[in-house]
């Protein structure tokens, strides 16, 4: 069920209705919530609930075990069992056919005929996210880094809750599982700013993603042609902002929803297009997974305190996985290569050059990262690494010879939409749309609240899933 579709807005219609409903007392309403992420995540393919009720009562038992016992062998093992059926079933469902495709590719280049039909599954949606989110609750209890959840209820709920159950954010146990364990008191202040929320997301996604940027990133990494350098950047500028407005929509959303049922999520973007420099920009983009990564791959793996080079093979190696995470490709592998590479060549820069910041410097080292980002981008939208260099040649001028095919108001609308993304973010790196919303009149908020909408209800847009849901 998409967040931009008139069968959600009735599903959340009647949602709230339930939950606000005076005489319904607390437990009822958990039990209700998870019935309605049940129903939620079920529409899509119901027989793939099965592996949210599989994960969920395993992690169930593995975390009450691993806090009960002390035996460090029996822990091990209670870890290892966590594992093996979430990455089981993540190595399965999105990487059975990558590994099969590159198994009999691997056999060719020996000279080895293997016959051998690439299976054909159904990727669920959102198993990269309830994965890496069930995860986590084993491995902070395998770390006595919190407790189990009070009831199963409770942990249910937190596994399958349904605003970020499908592209997150991926929330981590002590930040949502304590939240369900008082019954909680809904305010018209929450109300309002949950359902501003929510507007500015399916604003996001329907009006800027959708309706804007969509049609200009999908002519350019449609075609297989050699493009004019202005076409080529024109696609991946409006990629570029695509995926930015698309994911942090549904982020926005999921935040906005959850607040109108009285529950904090944590932010998953911060502006991240006037990032100073690729450390700042993976402060910004999504940070539930960033987080993610830094914490239970890159610190365990020794982080940056094992000298330089044990440093810079830990991030590459992090933003190698981060990269796979996001699908079964060898194009999502380059991508986090890059990362990767960016974020050693930063680390090893600081210790030789000194860069004074000020208003001028800051501003050009964040359209630097921003331009660099783009580049990576390429890798990331592309259907094949040869369409990618295709792509780039024309970016860099390597072959003047392409062929324009956008009309004249693709540049129009790309370069002041992304344009305007940049100006935005730069003067918003500091604070929130909390903090500047709080400075403003409530007609103000009220009318920019209703311009979305009429702009969200007149808006072709293609009504697609959103991106982050493939992953």
């Amino acid at each position: 069920m998409l967040f931009n579709s008139l069968g959600f807005a009735l599903f959340l219609f009647i949602t709230l209705g339930l939950y606000y409903a005076p005489n319904f007392h607390w437990k009822g309403k958990k039990g209700m919530l998870l019935a309605a992420s049940y129903i939620f995540y079920g529409l899509w393919n119901p027989p793939l609930v099965i592996l949210l009720w599989i994960s969920t009562v395993v992690d169930w038992f593995v975390g009450n075990k691993l806090h009960q016992f002390s035996n460090k062998r029996r822990r091990k093992l209670l870890l290892l069992l966590s594992i093996i059926v979430n990455l089981g079933f993540l190595t399965f469902f999105k990487y059975g056919g990558f590994l099969v495709e590159n198994f009999l590719l691997l056999g060719d280049l020996i000279g080895i005929d293997i016959e051998l039909a690439k299976p054909d599954i159904i990727l669920p949606m959102g198993i990269s996210f309830y994965t890496f989110q069930t995860m986590s609750y084993s491995i902070d209890l395998y770390r006595r880094q919190t407790v189990p959840a009070k009831s199963f209820l409770d942990f249910a709920l937190y596994v399958t809750f349904f605003p970020q159950l499908v592209a997150g954010p991926i929330v981590r146990s002590a930040d949502l599982i304590p939240q369900f364990y008082k019954r909680i008191k809904v305010t018209k202040e929450q109300v309002f700013w949950g359902l501003s929320l929510l507007t500015l997301g399916l604003f996001e996604k329907v009006v800027l993603a959708d309706a804007l940027l969509a049609s200009t990133a999908d002519a350019v990494f449609g075609t297989p042609d050699l493009l004019h350098p202005l076409d080529s950047w024109l696609g991946v500028l409006a990629f570029s902002g695509q995926i930015f407005f698309d994911f942090a929509g549904y982020s926005t959303c999921a935040i906005g929803i959850a607040l109108m049922l009285g529950i904090t999520l944590p932010d998953n973007f911060k502006y991240p297009y006037a990032a100073i420099g690729f450390s700042d920009f993976w402060r910004r983009w999504h940070i539930s997974l960033s987080t993610w990564l830094r914490d239970y791959l890159y610190i365990p793996l020794g982080g940056n305190r094992k000298g330089l080079t044990r440093t810079n093979i830990n991030l590459m190696v992090t933003m190698l996985l981060g990269g796979l995470w996001h699908g079964a490709s060898w194009n999502f592998v380059f991508w986090g290569f890059l990362h990767g590479l960016y974020l050693g060549i930063e680390r090893n820069l600081r210790k030789y050059v000194h860069i004074k910041s000020n208003p001028f410097t800051n501003v050009l080292l964040a359209f630097a990262t921003f331009a660099c980002v783009n580049i990576t981008w390429v890798f990331f939208r592309s259907q094949s690494f040869e369409k990618s260099l295709v792509l780039l040649k024309g970016m860099f001028f390597l072959d003047k010879s392409g062929a324009m095919i956008l009309e004249y108001i693709h540049p129009i609308k790309v370069f002041a939409i992304i344009g305007g993304t940049f100006v935005v973010h730069y003067l918003m790196r500091n604070t929130s749309v909390k903090q500047v919303a709080s400075k403003c009149p409530i007609w103000l908020l009220a009318t920019c609240v209703a311009l979305m909408l009429f702009l969200i209800s007149i808006s072709q847009g293609t009504g697609d899933q959103f991106i982050y849901f493939q992953f």
